[in-house]
């Protein structure tokens, strides 16, 4: 599902939309955009050429592939049934992971920003398509040197992706909130719970994807954009959820890197479990007046976190979004299958107990007063030496 780079992508890469492919509904699939440090001082360092080198022969049950720039990799998981399988996919590549770094005096993060890296120190990584974004995009390129997890979820056919996908689109500030890891840019304190988010804006056709909910009128719309030498394949839309023909699926693409394995399957199990309640009971029939309070709600989120709030796109009625996230927890227990019952399980205690990433990051800076420090407790955390 999943073997693909999820890298800033070329207008000239590929082309066409293509059919929906055929897909187990519920699958899903994982990638994670990680942090390559120096263990000195805890910058980035650009050794994912060496990384890929040493990892070449290593088996894993996904992918493991090169970023924008030099101080990012990639992992993906294969198809995954539940959130469990995720997890345990997930460890086998992060171990592998590990294990070259240690080789390379290494480390490796999660987290959707490197609180102190500069932007124009960093190298695109030597690929032809690389080179060709930066020629588009010039100094944005460099400065995509972010993190993002994204979360692939299989659909019955293309009709139920589009409809998955803006149903998923209500819940996008708590997908925003729970994986919230980015509150340091370039030395500052942002007070942004997700300050990763706003680099994604700069990029020409971000946001959110048109509204239809057939398939014939999303061709018709990806025609028309196609026509005007604007976009040759999806991966030329940077939208917060995008459908992915080629998979059968819908990837999810605003989670900011976990600083865990753990949470990265927590997120997971989240997505399939208002998934499976979609499919099951068709709890609502999404509109265009959804997008009213999307991007107000969207902000909410990355600015405060779980603290932020979020306005009802049908009734209006403002409440808090951690409590919104809490009554659909409780909501969606009945779809969720016997093995990602503890990770949905840990996501609920983590509510109230503590919070998300970017609160653990900023209590670190709290009690070390050092980014490099905090930034060497998020990669023993990555590595499962952090609770």
């Amino acid at each position: 599902m999943t073997h693909e780079t999820t890298e800033i992508q070329s207008p000239s890469a590929a082309s066409g939309l293509g059919e929906f492919a055929s897909s187990q509904a519920l699958t899903l699939g994982v990638e994670l955009e990680l942090q390559l440090l120096n263990t000195h001082h805890y910058d980035l360092t650009p050794y994912a050429p060496d990384m890929l080198a040493l990892l070449k022969n290593t088996p894993v049950p996904g992918s493991i592939v090169p970023e924008v720039t030099a101080s990012m990799i990639e992992i993906s998981t294969g198809i995954c049934t539940d959130a469990q399988d995720a997890y345990q996919q997930l460890a086998v590549t992060r171990d592998a992971l590990v294990k070259a770094a240690d080789r390379l005096n290494i480390a490796i993060a999660g987290g959707g920003t490197h609180p102190f890296q500069q932007w124009h120190q960093q190298r695109i990584y030597d690929k032809p398509r690389f080179k060709e974004v930066t020629a588009l995009y010039g100094y944005l390129t460099k400065q995509f040197t972010i993190f993002g997890q994204h979360v692939h979820v299989g659909c019955p056919d293309a009709d139920a992706a589009l409809m998955m996908l803006h149903r998923l689109s209500r819940y996008i500030p708590h997908f925003i909130a729970l994986s919230a890891s980015s509150p340091f840019v370039q030395g500052q304190d942002t007070a942004f719970d997700s300050a990763r988010l706003n680099s994604v804006f700069a990029f020409p056709l971000s946001g959110r994807a048109p509204f239809a909910l057939h398939w014939e009128d999303f061709q018709r719309y990806f025609d028309k954009v196609a026509a005007t030498g604007v976009i040759q394949s999806m991966k030329d839309f940077y939208w917060d959820i995008r459908p992915k023909p080629e998979f059968g699926t819908v990837e999810v693409r605003v989670f900011d890197t976990p600083l865990s394995i753990e949470r990265a399957a927590q997120l997971a199990a989240y997505v399939q479990a208002l998934g499976a309640w979609f499919l099951s009971e068709n709890p609502f029939e999404p509109s265009e007046d959804d997008y009213l309070v999307y991007t107000y709600n969207r902000f909410q989120a990355c600015r405060f976190g779980l603290d932020g709030s979020y306005v009802d796109p049908v009734s209006s009625e403002q409440s808090g979004l951690r409590e919104h996230i809490a009554l659909t927890l409780e909501r969606i227990t009945p779809y969720v299958t016997a093995q990602s019952r503890p990770a949905l399980q840990q996501l609920r205690n983590s509510l109230n107990l503590g919070g998300n990433d970017a609160s653990w990051l900023r209590a670190c800076y709290a009690d070390a007063q050092q980014l490099p420090e905090v930034v060497r407790q998020a990669a023993l955390r990555f590595r499962g030496a952090q609770p």
